[in-house]
C-alpha cells in the first residue's frame, strides 16, 4: 500500500508540482490550502508523512503544527518556507517538525528528505513493535493473591534508585523482577544490562563485569567494555549472585561504595551511575555463616528485598501462565494455536512444578509441537510430565544432534507427515485435513522436508 503524503501551502503552484514530483515517486498525496483545511483533511486520514508551509493566511504553519501535534502526537511533519532563518528552524523543531526546507524547493532534496523521514518513521514503528514484543516476552503473568503482592513490591522498588536484593528458587522468574522493575522505573529508557555470575569462569568474571584494556591478558587483542559499564544511566542485573568469588565480591563492593572502577589492565578510573538489581536462589544469610559470602556486600545489596513465589504457591495462575505460553510459543514457532481441555488443564494445576515457572513453559513448548491434536488432554500432559511421548505419536530421539530447534522441528514434521500419509494410504487431501493444513500447504512441506510420497513394500 502506497504511504500517504499530505501537502499543506496557499500557492497552487507548489502543491501542483509537489504532487506530482511526489506521485510520480508512488506516493498517494492528499493537499490543503490551508491549516484548517488541512485539520479537517488529516482528521479523517491521518497520513504517514506532512509537508506544511510556515507562512499562510488565516492560521501560520506553526500554529497547524501545533495543533496537530496536540491531536497526533506522533504525526511526522516537514516544514517549508520562502522567508526561512534559523530563528524560525529552530522555533518549527522544538514543536516537534522532523526537518525544515526552505523555497525555492530543490525538488531531488525534497525526494531524499521525504524518503529519509518516512525510513525513519518506519524504523521507530518497527522498534516499538520489537519493544512490544520484548515487553510480551518478559510480562510477568497471573492474578492470585500472590502476584498481585509481588506487583505491588515491584511498583514501590521501581522509582527508587534503591538496590534490589531478588529472591526465589530457580524458575520462578527472578529475571522477570528484575526487567519489570527497570521498566517502571525513571531509567526505563536506559540499558537493561544482565550477567549470570554462576554462569561465567571465575578468570573471565572480572573482565565481564568491568572490562579489560588491549593487553591486559592473553587474548585481550582489543579494549573491552564490562557490564558495569554498559548499564551506565540504566541498570545493571546480578544474576545468581550468590555463585560470584568472595574475590569478585570484593570488588564489586569496592564499585558500589565508589560508583567507579578500572578495567583489568587500566589505571583510569571510571565513573558509573548505575543502578543494581541483585539475584539469587540461594539463601544469602546462610551463605554468610558458611563463610562463602560477604555480610557488608549482602547489606550494600540487600535495601530493598522481594522474594519471589514458587509456582506451588500460585497455583491460580497456572490456566493464565499456560495460555500465555501457548500463544507466545505458537507466534514464535508459526504453529496455529492449540487448547487445553478442562482435564488438561486440572493435569497442569495438580503437578507440583519443582522446576516452577520454567519448567512449566518449556512443557508448553514441548506439548505445542510435539502433539497433533488440537486439543491437549490429560493424557498428553502426564505421559509428557513423565517424559514419554503419547503412543503412535513420533518423537524425536533425546541424543540425537539438531543444531537449531527449527531443524529439530522440521524432523518431527516429517516423521508427523509420513506416518499420517501411510495412515491415509498416501491420499494427500486426506492427510491435509486430518493435520488441518490447506492441500498446497502440505504439498509445500513434502517437497521442502523431503517426505517421500511412495507406499512402503
Amino acid at each position: 500500500m502506497a504511504e500517504t503524503i499530505c501537502l499543506i501551502d496557499d500557492e497552487p503552484a507548489i502543491l501542483n508540482t509537489l504532487s506530482s514530483i511526489l506521485e510520480d515517486e508512488g506516493y498517494q498525496v492528499l493537499v490543503a490550502k490551508s491549516g484548517l483545511e488541512a485539520l479537517k483533511i488529516v482528521r479523517s486520514e491521518v497520513p504517514d508523512l506532512v509537508i506544511l508551509d510556515i507562512w499562510m493566511p488565516e492560521m501560520d504553519g506553526l500554529e497547524t503544527l501545533k495543533r496537530l501535534r496536540t491531536q497526533f502526537p506522533n504525526i511526522l511533519v516537514v516544514m517549508m518556507s520562502g522567508h526561512g532563518s534559523i530563528e524560525t528552524a529552530v522555533k518549527s523543531t522544538k514543536l516537534g517538525a522532523y526537518d525544515y526546507l526552505e523555497k525555492p524547493l530543490d525538488l531531488e532534496k525534497v525526494t531524499i528528505l521525504v524518503r529519509n523521514a518516512l525510513h525513519q518513521r518506519k524504523l521507530e514503528e518497527e522498534n516499538l513493535n520489537l519493544r512490544i514484543q520484548v515487553e510480551r516476552r518478559f510480562e510477568l503473568v497471573g492474578s492470585s493473591p500472590a502476584m498481585e503482592r509481588l506487583r505491588e513490591l515491584i511498583a514501590m522498588a521501581a522509582p527508587a534508585n534503591s538496590r534490589v536484593l531478588i529472591a526465589g528458587a530457580n524458575g520462578t522468574g527472578k529475571e522477570l523482577v528484575a526487567r519489570a522493575i527497570h521498566l517502571q522505573s525513571p531509567r526505563h529508557n536506559r540499558s537493561f544490562v544482565e550477567i549470570n555470575c554462576a554462569a561465567i569462569p571465575e578468570t573471565l568474571i572480572e573482565s565481564e563485569l568491568f572490562g579489560h584494556e588491549k593487553g591486559a591478558f592473553s587474548g585481550a587483542s582489543s579494549m573491552k567494555r564490562g557490564k558495569f559499564e554498559l548499564a551506565d544511566g540504566g541498570t545493571l542485573f546480578l544474576d545468581e549472585i550468590g555463585d560470584m568469588s568472595l574475590a569478585t565480591q570484593a570488588k564489586v563492593l569496592r564499585a558500589l561504595q565508589e560508583q567507579q572502577f578500572t578495567r583489568v589492565g587500566g589505571t583510569k578510573l571510571i565513573n558509573v551511575q548505575v543502578r543494581v538489581i541483585a539475584a539469587s536462589n540461594k539463601d544469602l544469610s546462610e551463605e554468610i555463616g558458611k563463610g562463602t559470602f560477604r555480610e557488608d556486600l549482602y547489606y550494600r545489596l540487600n535495601v530493598l528485598p522481594i522474594v519471589v513465589p514458587t509456582l506451588k504457591e500460585r497455583r491460580d495462575d497456572i490456566p493464565e501462565l499456560a495460555q500465555h505460553f501457548l500463544r507466545l510459543h505458537s507466534e514464535e514457532q508459526g504453529i496455529k494455536p492449540k487448547e487445553f481441555s478442562p482435564q488438561g488443564m486440572e493435569a497442569l494445576q495438580r503437578h507440583d512444578w519443582p522446576g516452577n515457572i520454567r519448567e512449566l513453559r518449556n512443557l508448553i513448548e514441548r506439548l505445542l509441537i510435539m502433539v497433533p491434536k488440537t486439543i491437549i488432554d490429560a493424557a498428553d500432559v502426564e505421559m509428557f510430565l513423565q517424559g514419554r511421548a503419547p503412543s503412535g505419536v513420533p518423537s524425536l530421539a533425546v541424543g540425537t544432534n539438531y543444531d537449531s530447534l527449527r531443524e529439530a522441528r522440521n524432523a518431527f514434521e516429517r516423521e508427523v507427515i509420513s506416518l499420517k500419509l501411510r495412515e491415509n494410504n498416501w491420499n494427500v487431501s486426506k492427510t491435509a485435513d486430518e493435520l488441518k493444513i490447506e492441500r498446497s500447504h502440505l504439498h509445500r512441506k513434502i517437497k521442502l522436508l523431503h517426505v517421500e510420497l511412495r507406499p512402503e513394500h
